[in-house]
């Protein structure tokens, strides 16, 4: 049996200030998490904390410099696959707490050094803005809104082709779940084979088997394993008011469980990290106290 590792990436570097002068709260995301008894409740191993840069925009310019933090975030995408890629290799399960979305890239970077993985994206949105479609998705800037983009090598090398091994992940083996029905960036995703399953269809067809679905293209040669990526907006504001983009039209918590036991309960899959949570919106601690439980039904050791 795997050892799950909690680990805390609590970096908010790729996410835009919510307002003048202020920095975003889900840095605070692990945290909170943890005063929930979430290490206790996954009888999970103790993997520390992996450092963040400060969160500092300095004199960046919109449309013209590109991702604000982009040398830091570049810093820490690389401290980070150090941490995932030595658990891995040593055959554990890290479970890892941020922070923005931006921590994917350190997950996929840390798998990438050890072979091809897939991911699945459980988001309320595709995060595939870049630079090729600017024109409709609106200016870059923000890592944690190009996720998709930038792990299947699409941006700025320097976040994109770290050690020299762009693509992270390729297109045929993403797939993005959960997304609003709305999401813009579905028919460039389809042109290209990145699969994507929103939430109107998720529900026609039902969480177990979409999670079929899959994992029957996530486990299949020549896939090493695949990583979850898990962005809290994937609730419904309902539920889930506690994200920079509560958007409706999200799934709710019985249904994000049902998505996500089988994929957990694959032995190919090699992690998971969990994004985007705000305590600073969320004074009362219920999201904190939903997440912790829905991490402990899915991820918990036996």
């Amino acid at each position: 049996m795997r050892r799950t590792v909690l680990i805390d990436a609590p970096s908010n570097l790729g996410l835009r200030p919510p307002a003048p002068g202020c920095v975003p709260g889900c840095y605070k995301l692990a945290g909170a998490l943890r005063e929930q008894g979430l290490l206790r409740r996954l009888g999970a191993l103790e993997g520390g904390v992996v450092v963040p840069p400060r969160y500092d925009l300095g004199e960046w310019r919109e449309g013209e410099d590109g991702d604000f933090n982009a040398a830091a975030l570049a810093g820490y995408t690389r401290k980070l696959a150090d941490r995932v890629e030595r658990h891995v290799r040593d055959g554990d399960f890290p479970v890892v707490l941020g922070g923005d979305c931006s921590i994917l890239l350190g997950a996929v970077l840390g798998l990438r050094r050890l072979g091809r993985y897939g991911v699945a994206y459980v988001d309320g949105h595709g995060d595939f803005r870049h630079p090729g479609n600017v024109a409709v998705s609106g200016p870059l800037g923000a890592a944690a809104g190009e996720g998709v983009a930038q792990i299947t090598g699409r941006g700025q090398a320097d976040l994109t082709d770290l050690d020299g091994l762009r693509p992270y992940v390729r297109d045929a083996d993403v797939c993005v779940l959960g997304i609003r029905d709305a999401d813009g960036g579905q028919e460039e995703m389809a042109g290209l084979g990145i699969r994507h399953t929103p939430v109107g269809a998720i529900r026609r067809r039902g969480p177990e088997a979409v999670a079929r679905d899959t994992l029957k293209h996530l486990q299949s040669p020549p896939l090493d394993g695949f990583w979850i990526h898990l962005d809290a907006d994937v609730l419904d504001p309902s539920v889930m008011p506690a994200v920079d983009s509560p958007d409706p039209g999200g799934l709710l918590t019985g249904e994000l469980r049902a998505l996500l036991a089988p994929l957990a309960a694959s032995p190919r899959c090699a992690g998971v990290n969990v994004t985007i949570y705000d305590p600073d919106r969320d004074p009362s601690g219920d999201g904190a106290a939903l997440l912790a439980g829905l991490l402990e039904d899915v991820f918990a050791q036996p």
